[in-house]
């Protein structure tokens, strides 16, 4: 089996998984609680935080803990929204962002803001120049996606928060879900004021998270209850997740020079191969693109059908981003590059981590070509 769906999300590594059982099995206080085991539970809670915010370069009281990317951009947003809508209600975003920012944006749409959706250029770039060109004296909120979840591509976020700085009541916000771990982000020096990550995407826990908010950037809470989280977000904290979080990120840090080479050299190979096939199209940017993604489309195959057959090959990758696949909607991103409806109906996404071998490109090269030549065949002895 060969496991190629990792922006849809990683395997954990077996250490989170183990952190995660142990926190939960002998730290089950509640943090809030006065005796030992609250105690206890309210220490390792502090120590995460720490670790997070060490790790990520920024202060431990920027760091509240989430249930994911989902979460962190909806709170981001929303937060952003209901907070500052008495200096303005226009936000900026692109085309080409997660739905996680794209949905809570148009939920706000019926609310009575409104939303620029700037445009990318046929690669999947949007243009720090099209983004000022948005700003509006009544703009409260910049949010752009760091690295595109369906074909990688690196957004300038870097140039987009320098620019900002020429706008300060401008709230600058970063879906980083998919770079962390991939493309490295220093967060205080793109001048971001919030920031999302995601566990489950560097090989830690499905439902941990945690978005960054730069100190002084105020947010009006989605949850209100108990005040946990910096009053941010109530609700008893999921300690083992957050400890979990905490190692998945630092073992991620850790191995990033070993694995990002390798990586980057798998799918550099791959795109080689797969550009001298006249029957598939390459959608990936070579350059300013994340190591880990490849996304192509096979002229005249649905996805979900040659997605079927690499399985039937042991081989598992995924159509557009893997919360819109069962919808069978073509992929927004490809749509938003000026690409046909067929064509975009045609993409998959094959995503590395560094659990994937050298060895095995060779074989999903072959299995890509072979596939392809059964399903035309099929298609031309059904006719």
């Amino acid at each position: 089996m060969i496991y190629l769906d990792n922006s849809a999300t990683t395997p954990p590594y077996p250490e989170v998984v183990d952190s995660f059982s142990k926190v939960s099995t002998h730290y089950y206080g509640n943090p809030s609680s006065l005796h030992q085991f609250g105690m206890e539970a309210e220490n390792l809670l502090t120590r995460a935080r720490e670790q997070m915010a060490e790790l990520l370069g920024v202060q431990s009281k920027e760091i509240i803990f989430t249930s994911g990317g989902t979460e962190g951009n909806n709170l981001a947003i929303k937060g952003v929204a209901f907070q500052y809508q008495t200096r303005g209600k226009h936000i900026v975003t692109t085309t080409i962002e997660h739905d996680a920012v794209h949905r809570p944006l148009q939920q706000l749409e019926q609310l009575g803001f409104d939303v620029t959706y700037v445009p990318v250029d046929q690669h999947g770039f949007v243009s720090t120049e099209d983004i000022e060109s948005a700003i509006r004296p009544d703009t409260i909120l910049v949010s752009v996606i760091h690295v595109n979840n369906e074909i990688g591509s690196v957004q300038p976020v870097i140039e987009i928060g320098k620019m900002l700085k020429k706008h300060p009541k401008v709230v600058f916000h970063v879906d980083h879900v998919q770079g962390v771990g991939k493309v490295p982000l220093n967060i205080r020096e793109a001048n971001i004021h919030l920031c999302t990550i995601s566990g489950h995407k560097f090989h830690g826990l499905k439902g941990t998270g945690a978005l960054y908010i730069k100190e002084g950037v105020v947010l009006s809470p989605l949850l209100s209850g108990g005040s946990q989280e910096f009053q941010l977000r109530s609700g008893t904290e999921n300690v083992a997740g957050a400890v979990a979080l905490a190692k998945a990120l630092r073992l991620t840090m850790d191995h990033y020079q070993k694995n990002v080479h390798r990586i980057s050299a798998m799918k550099e190979q791959l795109i080689k191969a797969l550009e001298k096939h006249d029957g598939i199209v390459v959608n990936t940017p070579v350059e300013h693109s994340a190591p880990h993604i490849v996304n192509i489309t096979v002229k005249g195959l649905k996805a979900e059908v040659f997605l079927h057959s690499l399985e039937k090959k042991g081989i598992f990758v995924s159509t557009t981003s893997a919360c819109s696949s069962k919808k069978k909607q073509p992929s927004k991103t490809l749509l938003a590059m000026g690409r046909s409806e067929e064509e975009a109906d045609q993409a998959i996404r094959i995503s590395f981590s560094y659990l994937n071998i050298e060895e095995d490109v060779n074989y999903i090269i072959q299995s890509i070509f072979t596939s392809i030549e059964q399903l035309k065949e099929v298609m031309r002895d059904s006719r």
